[in-house]
Order: structure tokens, then sequence, then C-alpha cells
């Protein structure tokens, strides 16, 4: 059959969480009450790092990174799903289907790498602090940056450049919160057994790999830590943890996501959640409370921000 005599798909239908009104209401304020906390939480964060002196060292530039992806990560799909409860009509445009897919996997690709890069600078932070100054220099921080970016783009891409050329002319039900990429094209009127198995390997390997040699260097780290008994470890090794949290706290749920095959539609919509949702919600959380400079500076923002007002 040809490409030609399919009659484009204009519109996916998003089924959402739940059928039941009152589960609708609960969420709609639950959901808003928490986008609100991401956005604030990791703007917070951002502006902390950008206007206190003493947090211009690439650990906090890095979490600055962090938080900025995170908030992305929750804003591709999180609003809509949010307009989406309210709303009898749940449903995407095609272009806006194709851009929720996009962006997910620029920004999660994105955070991927910048994770390994976070754990690159607390090895050499820990294992090689004579050098540190000179190995982790500005040049070298917006290098992993741009890295980071880089491999979310190109991870992105090697997917999305086959999705957009693929035919859709029904059914476009998508039983999810947002368009999600393995459920999306097995809607395609074509045989996508290739195309799945790509996402399977370029997702689900990628994230496997990134979260084993993640974990082998924290341990590298850990290990190196407990090897020194002073001052200074009890502070490493509580930055440490934070970052081991986060790291599982992302990684889980994208890797039983795309790697484990025996997942249900219902277990998949609620790691969907975690990790879109609640992970960057809990990433300031995680820092914010755990590290002490970051919590001086903070009240010391506030602080300026209230003698401004009084001021004025």
């Amino acid at each position: 059959m040809e490409q030609g005599n399919f009659s484009m798909v204009a519109e996916f239908i998003l089924l959402g969480l739940t059928d039941s009104l009152e589960l609708q209401i609960f969420f709609f304020v639950f959901f808003s009450i928490i986008y609100t906390a991401i956005v604030f939480g990791n703007l917070l964060i951002i502006l902390t790092v950008i206007f206190d002196p003493h947090l211009h060292s690439p650990m906090y530039f890095l979490l600055a990174n962090l938080s900025f992806i995170d908030m992305s990560l929750a804003s591709f799909a999180t609003p809509k799903m949010i307009h989406s409860l309210a709303s009898k009509h749940k449903a995407i445009s095609y272009q806006g289907c194709m851009a929720q897919m996009f962006f997910l996997h620029l920004f999660g690709g994105s955070e991927m790498m910048l994770l390994v890069a976070m754990a690159i600078d607390r090895y050499i932070a820990i294992c090689k602090p004579l050098h540190y100054a000179t190995i982790m220099n500005h040049r070298a921080c917006f290098g992993l940056v741009l890295l980071s970016w880089t491999t979310g783009f190109v991870h992105t891409m090697s997917q999305m450049i086959f999705t957009v050329t693929l035919p859709f002319c029904g059914p476009n039900v998508v039983d999810s919160f947002f368009c999600d990429l393995p459920r999306v094209i097995k809607l395609a009127c074509l045989d996508t057994y290739v195309l799945e198995l790509l996402v399977i390997a370029d997702s689900g390997l990628l994230s496997l790999i990134c979260f084993i040699l993640l974990l082998i260097s924290y341990s590298i780290i850990l290990v190196t830590v407990r090897l020194h008994s002073s001052s200074g470890s009890s502070k490493a090794f509580s930055t440490l943890s934070a970052h081991i949290t986060v790291v599982v706290l992302f990684f889980g749920p994208c890797i039983f996501i795309y790697v484990w095959p025996f997942s249900s539609i219902s277990l998949d919509k609620t790691l969907s959640v975690f990790y879109t949702i609640f992970t960057p919600l809990l990433n300031p959380i995680i820092y914010t409370f755990r590290n002490k400079d970051m919590k001086r500076s903070i009240k010391k923002l506030k602080n300026q921000h209230v003698s401004c007002r009084l001021t004025f």
C-alpha cells in the first residue's frame, strides 16, 4: 500500500491518567500545585547559583543546569496534562504530539549525560583534589554542558527522524497523559517492529549503560571517601548520597519503561508521572535540604530581597 493512500491523522487523543471525574478534579489541583512547586524550586536554585558568588563553582554550575533541564522536563507535558484534566476534549495536535516526543528525549538524554558530567566533577574533586581547579575550569564546565545538550539532541533526532516520516491513518488514541514514543509508533499504518527495536536500543540501552557507569563511578568515589577520615569526608559523602539518590530516581523508571518487557500500561503511567513530574520536584528538595551551602545562600538571597523591599 502506498504512503500517499493514507489520510493523515490531524490529532491524537490522550486518555490521561483516569476516567473518574472525582480523580480528575483531584489530579488537576494536585498537579497544579506540584508543577508550581517544580518551577519555583528549580528557579530558586538557578537564581541562587547566579547571584551568589560563593556558588560560582563547577558543582553548582552543573547543578543549576540540572535544575533548568528538570524544569524543562516537567514543562514539556505537565501543563498540557493539567489543561486536559479540566477539559472534555483531551486531544493534542499531530505537531504537538511530535514536539512532546522530541523534547522528552532531548531533555531526558541531556539529563543523563549531565548526571555523568556531575559524577566526573565529583570524581575529580574527591580523587584528584590538587588538580581539581586546573581540570574543572570554566572551559571544561561549558564543554560538559554543551556535550550534555549535544547528546540529548543526537539522541532525540536519531529516533524522531524516523518517527515523523511514519503515516498515521488511525487509530489515534494514546493511553497515556502525553505522547510517549513507544505507544505512538504502534499507531502507525506500517510495520514498526524495526523502529520499536531502535527505540529500545537507543533509549533503553542508553539509560541502562549510563546507569551502570554512574553506579560504578560513584562506588569508586565512595570507597575513596571512606578511606579518608577527615572533616571533609562527611560533607563529601552527603553530597554524593544526594547525587546517587537523583541518579536512582531518574534512571530507575526510565530503565523499567524502555527495557523491562513485562510492564503494564498502568505501571508505565505511574513511572512516567514519576520521572517527568516527581523527579524534577524531588531534585531541588534533595539538593537544597541536604546542602548547607545552598541553604545558607538561599537564606542570604531571601534576606537581601527583603532588605531591598524595605528600602523602597
